[in-house]
């Protein structure tokens, strides 16, 4: 990997992120944080009681149409840190009693992260780490997180690459998140729960389901299912909220229908799905969206 000519992501940009130069994840070489705080809003075995201990990172590679987070995935939003204080900041969150570290989009960080974690455990970080992704990864930047990253929690957006395309200019995300799952699974290939039935390693893979695109969710689902059985969670969310960049799409002007998730989960079940979590309720809501800092 090089950390001049970066080619961390699928991106491959190319770009001097060591002299500042952006790539398309809007963010050069400096180490920038939109919030540090537990975060409630996981997946039960993620969040618990106490919350986990999330560190949203600004930028982002992939820039999808509905993004929830646009202005943190544009680099507006976020605070310079140093290694060393990202660091503390973990260990701050492990003194609140948060049950992990919750690396919120880190893809484009990894180097930084690699060296943060190491400083955090070598000052007494004891929580699991949990690395939380588009899935829009290198399978060669996942080999340098092995035997630091305990829990991946993934996303699996689409299988179709003409969505991947249309919402993500991301062709190729369905091959490419293939392959980064996979290697997840290689490094974390059983769940293992503590006591108090908290994960403490696995891989959780999430889908989004779009409104309008109920097919699409139910080839995602038998993919995985297929794929991998009960080795992992799957996580279908209904929480899709008509934000961001959606001008352009009408189908994404309305939010998720009851109907729609219900179906798409009542296939789940069919298919044999045990090991999942779904949403109940009204989840798609703009309160979902914490506040990020901001350089003053």
């Amino acid at each position: 990997m090089n950390s001049e000519l970066c080619n961390l992501c699928p991106r491959e940009c190319g770009v001097n992120r060591q002299k500042g130069e952006k790539g398309y994840c809007h963010v050069g070489n400096e180490l920038r944080i939109g919030r540090v705080a537990p975060h409630y809003w996981e997946e039960p075995c993620i969040s618990g009681e106490k919350g986990s201990g999330a560190v949203f990172f600004a930028g982002c590679n992939m820039g999808c149409v509905f993004c929830q987070n646009k202005d943190l995935a544009k680099g507006i939003y976020g605070k310079s840190y140093t290694i060393k204080e990202a660091a503390e900041a973990c260990l701050t969150l492990q003194q609140q009693g948060c049950h992990n570290i919750n690396l919120v989009t880190p893809s484009h960080y990894v180097f930084q992260i690699i060296e943060m974690i190491k400083q955090a455990r070598e000052n007494g970080l004891t929580i699991p780490v949990v690395y939380n992704t588009s899935a829009y990864e290198k399978v060669e930047t996942l080999r340098l997180l092995e035997g630091l990253v305990d829990i991946y929690l993934p996303d699996y957006k689409y299988a179709d690459s003409f969505l991947a395309e249309r919402y993500s200019k991301a062709k190729d995300y369905p091959q490419v998140a293939d392959a980064a799952i996979r290697e997840m699974v290689r490094q974390c290939p059983k769940p293992v729960f503590d006591k108090d039935d908290m994960m403490k390693k696995g891989v959780i893979i999430r889908h989004l389901c779009l409104p309008s695109r109920t097919k699409e969710s139910k080839k995602v689902i038998k993919k995985l299912y297929e794929a991998y059985g009960d080795k992992v969670y799957l996580s279908i969310m209904n929480q899709y909220t008509p934000y961001g960049d959606i001008e352009k799409f009408p189908e994404l002007k309305q939010p998720l229908s009851e109907a729609e998730y219900d179906e798409i989960v009542d296939y789940a079940i069919e298919l044999g799905v045990e090991n999942g979590f779904i949403q109940e309720g009204e989840t798609a809501k703009e309160s979902f969206i914490p506040e990020f800092y901001r350089d003053e």
